[in-house]
Parts: C-alpha cells; structure tokens; sequence
C-alpha cells in the first residue's frame, strides 16, 4: 500500500472510533439523561388549571360562599321596633297636614295594639291610591263625641285621646275595604284601657283611646311601605 492509502486507512479508521464513541456516550450509564419535556394534560377544573373556578356550591379562597352567614337577620316588623321621636314632657296636641290632597284616597284598613317596654303602641294601617300622606290631629278631650251628631261616645279610661286622620275617604274612593271594627280591648297593655274606633266622615277618620289613670305623654308618628300612623302612649 502506498503512502495516500495508507493516510486513507488511517482516517477511516479515526472517523469509525469517533462514531462508536458517540453511540456509547448517549446510551450508557455515564451520559447525560434525557428528560421528557412535554406537557402533561390538565382536565378542565382540577387543582392544575390555572383558569377553572370553584363550582357551585365549593367554597373559595375569598369565602364569598359564606357571605350568607355574614348576612344581617331579617329585621322585626317597623311597627313593632320602630321607636320614633322623643316622648314629649307634656301632653299637648301634636298635628300634621296631610299631602296630596285631591289626588290621594286613604282609608284605615286595620287597627292594632301592643304593649312595649315603657309604652303601648296604636297603629292605624292606611291603603288606598295616590301618592300623599295622611296627616293627624291627636288630642286629650274631656269627652268623646261623635263628628257630625255630636252624640257621646263611651270610652273606658281615665282620660281620653281623640285621634282624628285628615285626608282619609271612604271606600268607594280609596278602592279598599275600611276596618269594620268597633271596640279593642287589649289584654296586656298598661297606658290604654279601650281603643273605640268612629269610622270615616267628611275627610276625617276618628278614633278614642281610653287612657289609664290620667293624661300621660305620647307621641305620633308616620311609617311608609306600608303606609301607617303609629300613636304611642307613655306608661
């Protein structure tokens, strides 16, 4: 063999050892790993993805679910808990003009009454049409008397409180049905003995309330949604 194959030989040669040692390099126990970079799939709503949310039902991170909890118990009902303005120091008249006059019909639907912690409590429940508001005249009188007649009225109690409702009307223009009531009289109240009620006349809508003992304080006040005059007595 001349010196040209013999040169050739010898690089075939040196190109057969570098592939062999390739070979043992990425197979054997001394080479680098191979890692698996592909991704592993991710179900839709698992701990995984980054985009599902709590179901309904599951809690989340912020406890929006337990909003509810926080939530405030539903309150009593206004009549009942409603404490109004300060009893005044006397026992002087207490009026208010009523509102929508010519476009608002009320008539008193119902009439109750219940003992509170130093006060009993007269609500007139009102309904009708119109926008307005009724207004009052609420007054101690020395005897209770009819409108128009003037007839007495008898009334249990010491002292007597007329409650007189201004821009009431009957029936047939408020569209409800009037309370057919006559005498109430409460078990469990202190202030009130007797709550006679007079019916409408002329625009004005009137009532007795017997009073315990002697004139005492009380106070008169509008709620709305629904519409009511609320009379407190003092104890």
């Amino acid at each position: 063999m001349g010196r040209a194959g013999h040169r050739t030989a010898l690089m075939v040669a040196a190109c057969a050892a570098l592939l062999l040692a390739g070979c043992t390099g990425a197979q054997g126990t001394n080479g680098p790993e191979l890692t698996n970079t592909s991704p592993v799939p991710v179900s839709p709503g698992s701990e995984a993805d980054p985009t599902s949310s709590p179901s309904s039902g599951e809690s989340d991170e912020d406890g929006d679910d337990e909003a509810g909890d926080d939530a405030p118990e539903p309150s009593a009902s206004a009549t009942e808990t409603e404490s109004g303005p300060a009893f005044p120091a006397d026992t002087k008249p207490d009026t208010a003009e009523p509102t929508g006059e010519g476009e608002t019909f009320l008539s008193v639907t119902d009439v109750r009454v219940a003992a509170h912690d130093g006060y009993d409590r007269v609500v007139f429940d009102l309904d009708g049409t119109g926008s307005g508001k009724p207004g009052w005249r609420v007054e101690y009188v020395d005897q209770a008397t009819d409108d128009g007649s003037g007839d007495a009225v008898r009334v249990d109690g010491d002292a007597i409180l007329r409650v007189s409702l201004s821009g009431t009307a009957i029936p047939t223009d408020s569209g409800v049905e009037e309370f057919s009531g006559d005498r109430i009289e409460p078990a469990d109240t202190e202030s009130i003995d007797e709550i006679v009620y007079r019916y409408w006349f002329e625009g004005y809508t009137t009532a007795f309330i017997g009073v315990d003992d002697a004139e005492r304080p009380f106070r008169v006040f509008l709620l709305e949604d629904p519409m009511r005059v609320v009379v407190d007595v003092r104890h």
